[in-house]
Formats: structure tokens, C-alpha cells, sequence
């Protein structure tokens, strides 16, 4: 089936009509550099019932989720557990779900502020993320704003 299929075949199962886009298809199914290791709940529940499988066959549970955007917009992340170890900053990103670049804006506006981002620790040259302080950070950020 192809991309194009799969999306259209989306649409007429989402109750809402909006479906998933082509682009958004095939970052899900793709295999290239564009491809996704993650996708929401919902795509995946969409994909899985266009091609009438179950979602447990085609997709795995994440071992953790962010429930919401770290974003200011958004009010709640959820306690869903953490690692125990420091992230680089790629596994950071993916793990918020937020680009590479916003982390080091957000570091450039702590720095800014005369303080350390909440979580960063330097491990000799290279950045290390404490992901629990991280989204506390994010909370109180969020508390204050």
C-alpha cells in the first residue's frame, strides 16, 4: 500500500475526518532520514486500523511517554518513569519531543540569566541532561510564567 493510500485511508476512519497527512505517513512507515522512531497515540491507532491490525502488532509501547509538550503553552507533563542515567542531548530531545536547537536556546537564555539550565551538568567538554531536573525546570518555568 502506499503512502498516499495509507493517509487517505486515515481519513475515512478518523471520526473527526482529519486523518493523518502523506508527509506525517510516511515518517511513521518510512525508513530514510526523515523516518521516526515514535509517533503519537493516535497515528498509531489510525494506522493500525486502516490496515486492520491491531496496534500491539505493528507499533511498541515507549518504556516512557511525554504525555504533554514541556512547551510553556502546555500545563502538565505526566510522572511516567525516568531513566536513571544522564541523556546526551539527542536522547534529550527525543525524549521531550522537542528539536535539538530549542534545548540550546533555552541553555542561551538560562546563560543569559546568569544561571546553569536546570539539569545540565558538563561531563568533561560534552553536555549531560539530568532528565528529572530538566522537567522540573520546565515546571517551574511554567509556574512562574
Amino acid at each position: 500500500m502506499s503512502v498516499e493510500l495509507l493517509a487517505a485511508k486515515t481519513k475515512t476512519i478518523d471520526p473527526s475526518g482529519a486523518g493523518l497527512s502523506p508527509s506525517y505517513v510516511g515518517f511513521i512507515v518510512g525508513a530514510g532520514q526523515t523516518a521516526r522512531e515514535t509517533c503519537s497515540d493516535r497515528a498509531a491507532q489510525l494506522v493500525a486500523a486502516a490496515l486492520n491490525q491491531e496496534v500491539g502488532t505493528l507499533f511498541e509501547d515507549a518504556p516512557f511517554t511525554l504525555k504533554e509538550s514541556p512547551s510553556p503553552r502546555r500545563t502538565e507533563i505526566s510522572a511516567t518513569p525516568l531513566p536513571n542515567q544522564l541523556m546526551t542531548q539527542v536522547e534529550l530531545s527525543d525524549f521531550l519531543r522537542m528539536s535539538m536547537s530549542w534545548i540550546d536556546q533555552q541553555i542561551q537564555e538560562a546563560r543569559a540569566r546568569g544561571e546553569l539550565w536546570p539539569g545540565l551538568h558538563y561531563v568533561g567538554r560534552s553536555r549531560r541532561f539530568d532528565p528529572v531536573a530538566v522537567l522540573e525546570g520546565q515546571r517551574r518555568q511554567r509556574a512562574s510564567a
